[in-house]
């Protein structure tokens, strides 16, 4: 796609959501978006590869938490995959920003995006979120964590919660029916302390495609034992 229908898409799909861009934003979507699809074809990044669908269900999909994270913030985003939603977050605010993924070709992807676009105070790290979230430069120190469809709402709170600082929110990422998972999900948060703060279901785009972000703030300190080693929190969640 040309750079200029490009940024046209860009702005019609991010002003049904009142987004406004700047010159320097919107070149940094577009760039992303071509090594995106770029990368794609040596390695599984996306399902998603038609740049529309790409400008809608990757970008403006992952900004829409924006108004939950103040300027600033300590963030991370938790199973970013192909960045979603960190570096889109980051393109939009100032943020200090850190991307982890278990897979390691996919940060070095991120680290080709970030340098490209030049993007600041934005690292991207490699491993585990169970394993990252016991270490203690990282448990209790973020103001914001955030995760896209990455796992059930029982499952994520255990990745997720630990890294968030207290009075912090973690931001769950959902599409819609979510009513079974926040249910399945209360006494986990409740164990891992949180509680949960606010729902927000909306519609993106001119296509009304269902979200929801679940906000989840954290009340109390997460007990040490959590999270567990990899791979418990998935088969045996919280009950």
């Amino acid at each position: 796609m040309k750079e200029e229908i490009f940024y046209q898409k860009l702005e019609e799909s991010f002003s049904t959501q009142n987004i406004n861009l700047t010159e320097m934003q919107k070149k940094r979507f577009y760039d992303y978006a071509n090594l995106l699809i770029q990368w794609n074809e040596k390695m599984n990044l996306t399902a998603i590869t038609d740049m529309e669908e790409i400008i809608l269900k990757h970008f403006l999909d992952s900004v829409t938490v924006l108004p939950w994270i103040p300027e600033n913030s300590y963030v991370i985003d938790i199973g970013t995959g192909a960045g979603f939603p960190g570096i889109p977050i980051q393109i939009m605010q100032p943020n200090h920003m850190v991307l982890l993924d278990s897979l390691n070709k996919r940060i070095t992807f991120l680290k080709e995006v970030i340098q490209n676009l030049g993007l600041q105070e934005i690292n991207a790290i490699h491993g585990r979120a169970e394993e990252k979230g016991q270490e203690q430069k990282n448990r209790e120190t973020f103001d914001i964590a955030v995760s896209r469809a990455v796992a059930p709402l029982n499952v994520l709170v255990e990745y997720g919660l630990p890294f968030v600082k207290l009075q912090g929110n973690f931001l769950c990422m959902k599409g819609n029916n979510i009513e079974t998972e926040i249910k399945e999900a209360q006494n986990a948060i409740c164990k891992l302390g949180g509680r949960i703060k606010e729902i927000k279901e909306f519609t993106i785009g001119k296509e009304k495609l269902s979200r929801s972000i679940i906000v989840i703030e954290k009340i109390k300190k997460t007990p040490m034992i959590y999270p567990r080693k990899a791979g418990k929190p998935t088969k045996e969640p919280i009950i």
